[in-house]
């Protein structure tokens, strides 16, 4: 790339963090004595845990042990990025500075991932035109799910529209607040465009391999479509050689895809062996589930692109290019990946959106040679179509930001009740609430709940109506006492939602001890026998 060029990718990452930045921004404008900003606009229950995880860090953890299970955890090496930013906090003030750090993740990530883009892009497109083209609709765009919103269509086949929930299918919405994929995605890109290169240089085997070696250690979960895609690659390239038995011109591609597993097994065997043998660990991948859509959607997603793209699969096909072969295949892996029998399914086909796009511009390039205006008509008016979903995320978020209410907001004197548990309670204490003040409560305090968060409260289904039973008449003390000792609750938090469950009275609870009250919250702590 030119100087221009990277000149132009600094200051395009430039413009997207400031666009991705403006609910944010006003969400602090908003944030005052009666309502306190949490940081986040969309995904809140995620977020607060992306917090949480940070707190962990700056408690000293390096193991991931989540905080939204009272059930004992051995650790596992993830979420290393939340757990080091983390680190980096201390004094007062600790959950503004989290935020803060959180955010200032995805402005730093951003300009990493705009680069890789650019840069995976050019490997196949000549035209500086068409490589920004790519690398903005890449980065910042989606596809026709705005057009099932202005019908009113929005449930379609019983799910939304892509655009608006899934990060791996375009990529907008972690660049909208998602910092970990953010970087995620740079790391499959620069790892992907450095194993294209191995043909000319031994290192970029070993540079791609320790690409993928971060990725594991941000997404693990990417890593399968990165094993397929090269196969994927090397086995193409295998069978276009077959004829004429010229293995040599195979050999730098084994020996690169050796390279990557060198690097990367080890983890990968470890995290999967973690993830399988763990008993905490195999139940929170059980009920984790990420599953992909009615196959229409992806349609509806892909549409504005779809005949450029078959035309420049075509184009590809014919000039027989070694490096247009990891396309091919990536495009054909993109169903058996986001259709496999797994319950993340969604989350394989990450990255497709740009693979699609680059064929689109080689389709898009070969229709429109030498026909400069029309190139740039055809090319505005895509990136205007492609922008329209981005740009309702972001009204969105700032209708949001202006309109203080929970989840995204948090009222003062929850807030103060949580960081006073955060400076009386023991770390790890145990918290028994209801699962809305579940989620947010470990963003603020070291303190683990009981439920709080959707896959990583290992059998919610199961403890959400035993804790709506224990706030109701359904249960009598004695049965109280028996669950509150079956996990280890050190605390009983009684306020706003926890009154809404139903008519328990705590103050008739003899094993329980009023610790904090302020308006309607009141915490207490749970007598233990000997006490």
């Amino acid at each position: 790339m030119t100087k221009r060029e990277r000149s132009w990718n600094l200051l395009y990452s430039v413009v997207l963090v400031i666009f991705t930045s403006i609910p944010y921004i006003l969400g602090y404008f908003t944030h005052g004595d009666t309502w306190q900003f949490t940081g986040f606009v969309f995904g809140v229950e995620d977020g607060n845990s992306y917090i949480a995880k940070m707190l962990l860090g700056s408690q000293g953890d390096w193991l991931f042990r989540t905080p939204y299970t009272s059930l004992p955890q051995s650790g596992v090496v993830a979420f290393l990025p939340y757990l080091i930013l983390g680190k980096l906090a201390a004094g007062v003030a600790i959950h503004e500075q989290m935020v803060a750090l959180f955010h200032l993740f995805r402005v730093f990530a951003t300009p990493v991932a705009v680069y890789a883009t650019y840069h995976f892009v050019s490997i196949f497109v000549d035209s500086i035109w068409w490589r920004r083209w790519v690398t903005i609709l890449g980065t910042a765009g989606g596809g026709l799910g705005w057009f099932l919103i202005l019908i009113g269509n929005s449930p379609w086949f019983g799910s939304l529209p892509l655009d608006f929930y899934s990060p791996e299918s375009f990529g907008f919405l972690s660049y909208y607040g998602l910092p970990h994929l953010i970087l995620a995605r740079a790391f499959l890109l620069f790892g992907l465009s450095f194993y294209l290169q191995s043909i000319e240089s031994n290192k970029s085997g070993w540079i791609a391999g320790m690409f993928f070696l971060g990725l594991l250690m941000v997404q693990p979960i990417t890593i399968v479509p990165v094993y397929a895609i090269v196969a994927t690659h090397i086995a193409f390239m295998t069978v276009r050689e077959f004829r004429d038995r010229n293995w040599q011109s195979i050999k730098p591609w084994l020996d690169a895809g050796m390279k990557i597993l060198i690097l990367s097994l080890p983890l990968v065997l470890y995290l999967g062996y973690s993830f399988t043998q763990d008993p905490f660990l195999s139940a929170w991948t059980s009920q984790n589930l990420i599953l992909s859509p009615n196959p229409l959607h992806y349609v509806i997603a892909y549409g504005l692109i779809l005949l450029p793209t078959l035309k420049g699969f075509w184009r590809v096909v014919q000039g027989r290019n070694y490096k247009g072969l990891l396309l091919l295949g990536w495009v054909i892996l993109f169903p058996i990946l986001a259709y496999a029998p797994f319950n993340l399914q969604r989350r394989l086909p990450e990255g497709i959106w740009v693979a699609l796009l680059v064929l689109s511009a080689i389709g898009l390039g070969d229709w429109l040679q030498d026909k400069v205006k029309i190139e740039r008509w055809v090319g505005r008016a895509t990136l205007t179509f492609g922008l329209l979903s981005s740009l309702l995320l972001i009204a969105a978020g700032m209708d949001v930001a202006i309109r203080p209410k929970e989840p995204a907001f948090r009222k003062y004197e929850e807030v103060e009740a949580f960081s006073w548990l955060n400076e009386e309670a023991k770390p790890n204490s145990v918290v028994l609430s209801a699962f809305g003040t579940g989620n947010a409560l470990p963003a603020w305090a070291s303190v683990r709940v009981v439920i709080g968060h959707g896959p990583e409260s290992v059998d919610l289904e199961e403890l959400e109506p035993q804790v709506d039973a224990f706030y109701s008449d359904k249960m009598t003390d004695l049965e109280r006492q028996q669950f509150i000792g079956s996990h280890d609750v050190g605390y009983v938090w009684y306020g706003p939602r926890e009154r809404a469950i139903g008519s328990w009275d705590p103050t008739r609870s003899d094993f329980l001890t009023l610790t904090y009250s302020y308006a309607d919250i009141s915490i207490y702590r749970v007598q233990r026998p000997h006490e």
